[in-house]
């Protein structure tokens, strides 16, 4: 039996590419998730099995000591380094710089989680980074990378999607791109990570203004806010604690 997405409030477009973008409802917690499929005719009606396998997929339960995060490394991106004023004199010292970080921080075994502006780039400077990082990656893509993505690197990351909500214990987290405004659980103890406004001392970006409204139980995982190192589940589980006891105060 096939029917139709529309009417179920699920969203199914593909991409000039052949990619799928799905939107599905995970039935347990209520979570919207998006997540970019590859799938070899994508104009074809979606079964409503293959739609709760890739919505079963959008949900995962990880152990908090092999979990990192991190987010807007921005690998071969020139600009960013005077845009964020990083301290870096060319794009090569800031790839050599953040892979060594990453590396000598993630083992092969290791999970983590990206949340968007991976690389810039083509197909040769996409594998160039990929080749050289350890553990294993799951993608949440920020803007800059809806435009490299599709160039058939999805099978190279454990999972690509535009947000994600995963548990690590008890802890239950939000993983997207960008920053919530509001969050179910976000006046409680449920996190929000994120990234794309690149926090650092003396941010002049044009987002800077807004983050004094975000909960003490949302954190910047991006390198320019972690001297370039992804950070890991206990990292910050001990910042957002401490956030949240400031916020008390």
């Amino acid at each position: 039996m096939h029917i139709n997405l529309k009417e179920m409030n699920l969203f199914d477009k593909p991409s000039a590419e052949g990619n799928r973008v799905s939107l599905c409802r995970d039935g347990k917690s209520g979570v919207w998730n998006t997540n970019l499929l590859t799938k070899p005719n994508p104009m074809k009606p979606v079964s409503i099995g293959e739609t709760e396998k890739s919505c079963a997929k959008a949900n995962y339960k990880f152990d908090g000591n092999k979990v990192f995060f991190t987010s807007d490394t921005h690998f071969y991106h020139g600009n960013i380094i005077r845009f964020c004023n990083r301290p870096f004199k060319d794009v090569e010292m800031m790839n050599e710089t953040t892979i060594a970080n990453w590396n000598n921080t993630i083992g092969q075994d290791d999970i983590v989680f990206h949340l968007g502006d991976f690389c810039l780039g083509g197909s040769a400077e996409w594998t160039k980074i990929l080749d050289r990082l350890n553990g294993k990656i799951y993608l949440i893509m920020g803007n800059h990378d809806l435009k490299n993505i599709r160039q058939g690197y999805i099978d190279r990351f454990e999972h690509v999607a535009m947000q994600m909500h995963i548990e690590i214990g008890k802890q239950r987290i939000y993983l997207n791109h960008y920053p919530f405004l509001c969050f179910d659980g976000g006046y409680k103890d449920v996190w929000q990570l994120f990234g794309h406004v690149h926090t650092r001392e003396n941010n002049t970006g044009i987002d800077a203004a807004r983050l004094q409204y975000l909960y003490p139980t949302q954190y910047d995982v991006g390198v320019d806010n972690n001297n370039f190192t992804p950070v890991s589940f206990q990292q910050v589980k001990r910042i957002i604690e401490n956030q949240v006891e400031q916020f008390k105060e």
